[in-house]
């Protein structure tokens, strides 16, 4: 892998996803061979929000991942860095809040959302353990995050094939369905390159997250991690808080209980 081609500048990651965005949820649907509405649909349950909740979307892209809130009556906000992404989703659901945002300096006030998602977007932001900590810090006490993104498979031979797939299968796809056959080689590039489920997990515990505990899908594919905000913070985070983060992390393969 070039190492050198996943050091981009936020704004060239920006221009790279405004290009594609008006064909990226079909291409995702073709490159995912359809489980990317599967996977949606887990990162929703996991939520486990309702009517009077405020929901955060981050990397909401062209807001297909904000739609299901939406329709449930949820008060969600789709934020993401393109404005190219966010131009379609408004085009075609002018209904949900989109907002233009870094992640890693959201604009949004402290203790403002009752959850906050992020799905298959952590791995383009430049300084992720930043961005969780500015997730912890706009998410309400005792709210909740859940995180999905692609991950390591867990049987090893399942994962040579799937490293096979994105590094050769799927760029030669995106040649012929996207708009920008470039940016996809770039998008595979960056899921080799992603830490495992248990990186993942300890960066969460690391930057003040509590009770973490993920989920595999499709054998590994993608995590879905899920982890809760103290009840009640206090300045260095209290002797609990501590204890938590640094405690093991569940692996939980059926469910993400409460």
């Amino acid at each position: 892998m070039n190492r050198a081609s996943l050091d981009k500048r936020p704004d060239e990651v920006a221009t790279m996803f405004d290009d594609v965005a008006p064909k990226y949820d079909v291409v995702n649907d073709v490159l995912s061979m359809g489980q990317t509405r599967r996977w949606r649909k887990v990162v929703v349950e996991a939520m486990e929000v309702s009517k009077g909740q405020r929901v955060l979307d981050l990397a909401a892209g062209t807001g297909t991942s904000s739609e299901p809130y939406a329709d449930a009556g949820i008060d969600v906000v789709a934020c993401d860095f393109s404005l190219g992404m966010l131009k379609v989703g408004k085009r075609r659901r002018p209904d949900i809040d989109f907002i233009a945002g870094d992640a890693t300096n959201l604009p949004f006030a402290d203790n403002t959302f009752d959850a906050t998602t992020i799905s298959f977007g952590l791995r383009n932001v430049n300084e992720p353990k930043k961005a969780l900590q500015e997730m912890l810090r706009v998410t309400k006490p005792g709210g909740r995050l859940v995180i999905a993104e692609f991950s390591q498979p867990v049987v090893p031979l399942w994962r040579t094939m799937y490293t096979e797939y994105l590094m050769r299968a799927l760029p030669a796809i995106a040649v012929k369905v996207a708009s920008n056959p470039d940016a996809y080689v770039y998008l595979a590039e960056s899921i080799r390159a992603w830490p495992d489920q248990d990186h993942l997990a300890s960066w969460l515990q690391e930057t003040g997250w509590e009770n973490v505990t993920y989920r595999n899908l499709t054998g590994g594919i993608v995590a879905v991690h899920r982890a809760f905000k103290a009840p009640e913070s206090t300045p260095d985070g209290g002797a609990a808080a501590i204890a938590a983060r640094k405690g093991p992390v569940a692996k939980l393969r059926r469910n993400i209980t409460r």
